[in-house]
């Protein structure tokens, strides 16, 4: 049976069509975990600088390395499939909670100041997107917005890819499948050049690139819990860390799920990815008014932790299973039951 990706126009929400394209979001988050919007407040003019601008920087500022760090692995040609590097030129950008843009030394003034512009709006984009889920968990407005906050506030970043053409797309992958650690994640990706694929039912299913769309993802916090404060800003040069949280604060009812690039031999996708993560010293646990709606006396499904401590296990096991993940966070909370705040 097809299966049609989920496309929300954010203009129905504020019609007559509301409530089916609230139900719509509701699905797309319990039932995908990813989901594409449409006329989603952010301008078409912005949306096509910010990608002139990645893809001159690209070609001016990056090509030249990437291609001089892969000829190596090219060197003999690829006999077997890889599994332990991507085929993607990245860099990450933190806007929150104190932003690194001023240090990253090839980005000219004008990258700078329409990065800016454009991370402002999307992250407008996503505390509006938390309101929304909110309403349809049935929790109070701004509740996972606080629950992002931490002491500091959420953090808040840019990872900035390019996937050139790959001369044996069979044997690499643009980026390895994996979840995302943190909360929600926004894309601004290629419209031209495909790529990204979502696991759903055991199949890998496209997510179709659009014009001036915004693609949205759920992360392994938002499966799990509530949170208390954490703040983040790890910067790992390998592995530009993706953060998810939404999987957890939900007690699973919204989950995030495998995704990942497949490298082509055609074209150079550009893929702009926002997260909006809580903070490091945010403590995370399933909403207790979403347990309670499951069953009432039924056990969390999810351990309390840390929100900094998942990400220590998470940039060492990005590309495995999430659960054991959970298993080990499980394993830590009933050591250290003591130490965490439970309100």
């Amino acid at each position: 049976m097809e299966k049609f990706f989920p496309v929300i126009n954010m203009e129905k929400l504020h019609g007559e069509e509301r409530k089916q394209a609230m139900e719509l979001l509701h699905d797309a988050c319990e039932n995908w975990g990813f989901f594409e919007l449409l006329n989603h407040g952010i301008s078409h003019e912005l949306m096509d600088e910010m990608e002139r601008l990645t893809k001159e920087h690209y070609k001016k500022c990056r090509e030249k390395k990437f291609k001089e760090q892969v000829s190596k692995a090219l060197e003999n040609g690829l006999k077997s499939e890889v599994t332990n590097m991507d085929w993607e030129s990245t860099f990450f950008v933190r806007h929150l909670p104190v932003s690194n843009m001023s240090e990253i030394p090839d980005m000219d003034d004008e990258y700078r100041k329409v990065t800016k512009e454009f991370a402002m709006e999307l992250e407008k984009l996503a505390e509006r997107l938390l309101d929304l889920l909110c309403e349809n968990l049935g929790l109070e407005k701004g509740h996972l917005k606080n629950v992002f906050s931490g002491s500091k506030g959420p953090t808040f970043g840019t990872k900035v890819s390019n996937y050139p053409p790959c001369p044996q797309p069979e044997l690499i992958k643009g980026l390895r499948a994996h979840t995302d650690a943190g909360g929600i994640i926004l894309l601004f990706q290629d419209d031209r050049v495909s790529g990204l694929q979502l696991l759903k039912d055991g199949q890998w299913i496209d997510v179709p690139p659009m014009r001036h769309s915004i693609v949205v993802n759920i992360g392994d916090q938002l499966e799990v819990c509530k949170f208390h404060s954490i703040f983040l800003s790890l910067c790992i040069k390998r592995i530009q860390c993706e953060y998810s949280s939404m999987q957890v604060i939900t007690n699973g009812k919204y989950k995030s799920v495998l995704h990942r690039v497949v490298a082509c031999s055609d074209g150079n996708r550009m893929s702009i990815a926002s997260f909006y993560n809580p903070g490091s010293d945010a403590v995370i646990y399933p909403a207790p008014s979403l347990v309670e709606i499951e069953a009432e006396k039924q056990a969390e499904v999810y351990p309390r932790f840390v929100f900094e401590d998942y990400m220590k296990l998470y940039v060492v096991q990005k590309f495995q299973a999430k659960g054991p993940r959970f298993e080990a966070m499980k394993a830590m909370e009933t050591v250290n039951a003591h130490l965490i705040p439970t309100s």
